[in-house]
């Protein structure tokens, strides 16, 4: 008589693996795009760049994530899960290396591109495994797969705890020496996807009789670009705006922290408005109070009032990816899935594509940082009130026939 197989299976642990392939998303996207918001005051100090030209290595990274997003199915089919995965974010690591060793613009843009490549890789990989085994517990799918998207707060956490601190250590023009900080931390944040069996059953597929029309929710998609130009703004420049205002290492440190704490509860928060199964409501909702928390500063700047403005934002920001996940799930077979996301990801990232450097322009032309926050908060509450008039999406309306 053999003796019954006792390894784990692989969505024995779904809540483990999901938080292990998250990390792939807390390099890519917690550190790589987010953390560069609290070194560009000190780089456009030392490197005399415009608001528009620190926005635009922000938005060098978003082209980046957008067309690996847009390549990302074609990857996993030519290279498989994992070496997606931790190729991607591999990537990343060596991108915030680069970061460290340059202060010339062409390189540096360079790099940013590529961790926006490789963040995409390893984003819509883990996302979709993520999604996998969230399905497989469909009791718990909700919290599950939120979990996953919690994965770029710890990143933002970490960052924020290290780089202030770091910068008034050693000084104006250590930007490169916090780059080196956080190359360090990713590599070692990279070590568990090493650890790990990353397998799936699950395939991209190259067609379908059924493809998604844009028509029924092209308000619901503007309401996703708004949301990618208007959070990116505020991720990008609030940090000089808290040290314009005369926040030092620790009150920079506390802001960027409470964002980053605030994904560790959006689980909680948002459980139940996420299982609204009415159009755009629960995005809308979500979105509405992401806006609230970037509008907070243009009322005043105190410690208070900004570190309330970072929760109300960072509780919000972490949830309206997953709103849209809940929406396409609700409203659409599951074999338009791919497409139905692809598209919904094409909007927010050409959103968050604009948003850097027309937001840079904008405060370089009026010369105050309070203009970014006023416009970031405008286009994230035109977003919620596009997603408020999406209605639910009937079968007729879902999906085209074709071939």
């Amino acid at each position: 008589m053999h003796a019954p197989d006792r390894r784990p299976q692989p969505d024995a642990h779904p809540a483990r693996l999901i938080l292990t392939l998250s990390l792939a998303a807390t390099v890519g996207l917690g550190i790589g795009r987010f953390a560069y918001a609290l070194v560009l005051p000190d780089m456009r100090d030392s490197l005399n760049w415009s608001y528009s030209a620190a926005g635009f290595m922000n938005t060098i990274n978003a082209v980046g994530y957008l067309v690996g997003a847009l390549m990302a199915s074609r990857l996993i089919r030519r290279v498989g899960w994992s070496v997606a995965i931790r190729g991607g974010t591999v990537a990343c690591v060596a991108a915030l290396a680069t970061c460290a060793l340059t202060g010339n613009f062409i390189a540096l843009s360079l790099a940013r591109l590529v961790l926006g490549l490789g963040a995409a890789a390893g984003f819509v990989a883990g996302g979709a495994l993520a999604a996998t085994l969230a399905q497989s517990h469909p009791e718990r799918a909700n919290f599950l797969l939120s979990l996953f998207y919690a994965g770029p707060g710890v990143g933002i956490l970490a960052s924020g705890l290290i780089a202030p601190f770091a910068l008034q250590y050693f000084g104006p023009g250590s930007w490169w020496i916090v780059w080196w900080a956080l190359t360090l931390l990713s590599a070692a944040m990279t070590i568990p996807l090493f650890l790990i069996r990353i397998e799936s059953r699950a395939r991209f597929t190259e067609g379908s009789h059924a493809s998604f029309a844009i028509p029924p929710v092209l308000i619901y998609l503007a309401g996703y670009f708004l949301f990618g130009a208007g959070y990116i703004a505020y991720m990008t420049f609030m940090i000089a705006y808290v040290r314009d205002a005369g926040g030092g290492a620790a009150a920079q440190a506390a802001f960027w922290s409470l964002i980053g704490v605030s994904a560790f509860v959006t689980p909680w928060v948002w459980r139940g408005v996420l299982a609204l199964d009415r159009g755009g409501l629960a995005t809308a909702i979500i979105l509405g109070t992401n806006a609230l928390g970037a509008a907070l500063p243009i009322l005043g700047n105190s410690t208070a009032w900004l570190a309330i403005s970072a929760v109300v934002f960072g509780v919000a920001f972490f949830a309206v990816v997953g709103s849209t996940t809940a929406f396409v799930r609700f409203n659409y077979p599951h074999e338009v899935w791919p497409t139905a996301i692809a598209a919904m990801t094409i909007s927010f990232g050409v959103g968050q594509t604009l948003g850097p450097i027309f937001v840079g322009a904008i405060t370089d032309a009026l010369g105050s940082l309070s203009y970014a926050l006023n416009v970031s908060a405008a286009l994230l509450a035109l977003g919620a009130l596009a997603a408020l008039c999406q209605r639910k999406v009937g079968p007729k309306d879902s999906v085209l026939e074709v071939g």
